[in-house]
């Protein structure tokens, strides 16, 4: 009992007898101390005294679906901050490859009697994954936000950057460099935001007064090495101006134009996606579409926040404007 009590106290940053007043449901302590200790007994696996079992924890789940984009860590940075302003404890989940599933997380959470969930990028932007974890979800009436966009009929509330402007952005840019075979590198067929890229940029060359030919559009694995393998296809297509649906395809190509003893930005022109963390730091400093990952985040907390404190949140998604970052992996298109 006073490991336990020495180890509550000192995760929350109170003493030991607060500790024992919020156990033992004497006066004297603030409702801000007191969700704190009870959070602080879930996070550390202590079971809650039989008086408290009955109310919620005020943790949230925070499901990511890696760490190795820069872009996750960023969010749940942002994500954890504001949950914290709010009294409430983010528990991370990340998958690995063949590790948890994102549905096994979801019974994790369940089990712990979470607040609420926030996803950062997931299954549910994937038209043809499974989908039953997110209905379990709902049927308990958790609170729920997702971060990006989703297939349509979750039913959830949710941020968005938006993926047309970010394509017109990127595209505008190239072509007013000169380059006339833009090519993109996006994700698997039914991922909802590569969707709405690809149909954002299927307009933008209709408005030029031509169609944007299928084998300039190619579909990779989210990760460095995918996006190199979709490199090598579109310069043999004689692409020179990469539209890039996020930064880890952007280095891909820019290793892979490199590797066929092309320039960047000289040759070949790449654009990213999301400006995560040092990407004005690499060779050459990486031109990308900035997401506005801190309003994002916290406008996430605060529909959950809402839905939290009972009021209903509309299955509706907020949509923030992107910026185009310039810096030099972009160019004049070779003559």
């Amino acid at each position: 009992m006073t490991r336990r009590l020495a180890q509550v106290a000192q995760k929350v940053g109170v003493s030991e007898a607060t500790v024992s007043r919020v156990l033992n449901g004497k006066p004297g302590v603030s409702e801000n101390t007191r969700q704190a200790v009870l959070s602080a007994l879930d996070v550390l696996g202590y079971e809650r005294p039989t008086q408290l079992r009955g109310e919620r924890a005020r943790l949230v789940g925070l499901v990511l679906p890696e760490l190795q984009n820069p872009i996750f860590p960023a969010f749940a940075e942002v994500i954890g901050g504001a949950l914290a302003q709010q009294g409430l404890t983010p528990v991370l989940c990340t998958q690995t490859k063949g590790g948890v599933s994102e549905a096994d997380y979801v019974d994790l959470l369940l089990q712990q009697q979470v607040s609420g969930v926030v996803f950062a990028g997931g299954l549910y932007a994937q038209a043809e994954a499974p989908h039953d974890h997110y209905r379990r979800l709902a049927e308990r009436r958790i609170p729920v936000v997702l971060i990006n966009a989703a297939i349509e009929q979750l039913g959830f509330p949710g941020v968005s950057c938006d993926d047309a402007v970010a394509v017109e952005q990127a595209w505008r840019h190239l072509a007013s460099l000169g380059h006339e075979r833009i090519g993109l590198v996006l994700g698997p067929a039914d991922h909802v935001p590569s969707q709405r890229k690809l149909a954002a940029a299927r307009q933008l060359a209709a408005a030029e007064g031509r169609e944007l030919p299928k084998a300039h559009v190619v579909r990779a694995m989210f990760s460095l090495e995918g996006g190199q393998a979709a490199a090598a296809r579109l310069l043999d297509q004689g692409v020179t101006g990469f539209v890039c649906a996020s930064d880890p395809y952007a280095l891909g190509v820019i290793r892979a134009a490199k590797r066929r003893g092309l320039s960047v930005p000289g040759e070949v022109s790449v654009v990213g996606f999301d400006d995560s963390a040092f990407m004005n730091c690499t060779e050459p400093p990486l031109t990308t579409v900035r997401q506005p990952i801190e309003a994002m985040g916290r406008a996430a907390v605060d529909l959950l926040a809402v839905q939290i404190a009972g009021a209903t949140a509309t299955a509706e998604e907020l949509l923030f404007e992107p910026e185009l970052v310039v810096r030099g992996s972009t160019g004049q298109a070779p003559r």
